[in-house]
């Protein structure tokens, strides 16, 4: 199937719609950030009061399938591999794994601004060892596509041979692990435990661990391109948006109706974990919001100025800005915080600032020699 297309400067195909997706899921990760001091905070969980607590819903649902859409991007590009595995993970390597080490480091090493009290070094640095540390939590992410990347070489043959059926017949399931994470809460409210079908205390691999998670949305982004025509706008829409509409309600209702009322809800992070059951990246609600959005901005082929000059530009060190932002956000939130905003305005302003200064940071650094350990 063809795809709209736009020469890069190495003379290079990009697939031009890939480009609007990265800017738009990334302008969404850094909204998503914005939001959280709106309802975490103090013990964990902190909404201050009603209109803190009803714009955190409005707007993050419909922001959660920002990391999705990542994953689907990523797939639709890379799987199944077009090169050896070896060569494949070089790139990766170059590409992910070296920025990753790098900013985990300055992470480690650099308290955010306003935030060097109790900022232990020692401490962050050996936690590195094994995870990443309390304040590159965003990082989590990076983690996640590296065993994505892991899977990719295994299961390219099966891409290749596998049938559209086959792989509807996956999809399918892989949509049903997506109440897992509803089941999850039934069987805890039930039977006073979350584990399901052959999870227990000594084993936490259950029937479905293997048809689920991620990778669903790794085969969900090769079915678009293999099987999903371009479609115009009119059948678009009349798809996407009543799939956008029931996915946005399962993800908005949940929170929202989990919500203590009784304001200011102040307490412990469980609290704020259970509201966000609907908003888990592989939850149901969120795997249909992110087929929407991928289906709508796969429409966007336009490759003219605003293209090259604007969407080409920033979606080229997307990844940078992304491993940046938490600290120009932070700076960003309490300068803004100081102007006595409503809630929305204070989370647009602080995003849109976040998202400018990070991207214009992030070009400037491109042009230095070696920025791609950087800047990925």
């Amino acid at each position: 199937m063809a795809e709209n297309t736009s020469l890069s400067a190495s003379g290079m195909e990009r697939v031009v719609f890939l480009d609007y997706l990265r800017v738009i899921a990334c302008f969404m990760v850094i909204t998503v950030h914005c939001i959280e001091p709106f309802y975490l905070g103090g013990e964990g969980t902190l909404i201050r009061n009603m209109s803190d607590a009803a714009w955190s819903t409005f707007l993050d649902s419909a922001l959660r399938a920002a990391v999705p859409l990542f994953v689907m991007a990523s797939s639709y590009l890379l799987f199944p591999l077009k090169y050896d595995t070896a060569t494949f993970f070089k790139k990766r390597f170059v590409r992910v794994c070296i920025p990753l080490i790098i900013w985990s480091l300055l992470y480690a090493l650099i308290p955010y601004y306003g935030s060097a009290e109790g900022f232990d070094r020692g401490a962050n640095l050996g936690r590195l060892l094994l995870n990443f540390n309390p304040h590159s939590g965003h990082l989590w992410f990076l983690y996640m596509l590296l065993g994505v990347y892991l899977l990719m070489p295994l299961l390219s043959p099966w891409a290749d041979k596998v049938s559209k059926k086959g792989e509807e017949i996956f999809l399918g399931l892989w949509a049903f692990t997506t109440l897992l994470p509803f089941f999850r809460q039934a069987a805890a409210a039930v039977t006073g435990s979350p584990e399901l079908w052959g999870e227990a205390s000594w084993n936490e691999f259950g029937t479905f661990q293997y048809v689920s998670g991620f990778i669903g949305y790794m085969v969900l982004g090769h079915y678009f391109r293999k099987y999903v025509p371009d479609l115009s706008w009119k059948k678009t829409l009349a798809v996407a948006l009543p799939l956008w509409a029931v996915g946005y309600a399962i993800t908005a209702i949940w929170f929202w109706m989990t919500m203590p009322k009784d304001f200011p809800v102040e307490g412990p992070i469980d609290i704020a974990v259970y509201m966000e059951t609907s908003w888990q990246f592989c939850a149901t609600g969120v795997a249909m919001t992110s087929a929407a959005y991928f289906m709508v901005i796969r429409k966007m082929t336009c490759s003219g100025f605003f293209y090259r000059n604007v969407i080409l530009p920033v979606s080229r060190v997307s990844y940078g800005i992304y491993l940046m932002h938490m600290f120009v956000l932070v700076f960003f939130n309490q300068i803004v915080a100081g102007l006595g905003l409503c809630t929305p305005l204070h989370i647009l302003v602080t995003a849109v600032l976040t998202f400018t200064v990070c991207a214009l940071l992030a070009r400037g650094v491109s042009f230095i020699p070696g920025s791609k350990y950087l800047l990925g």
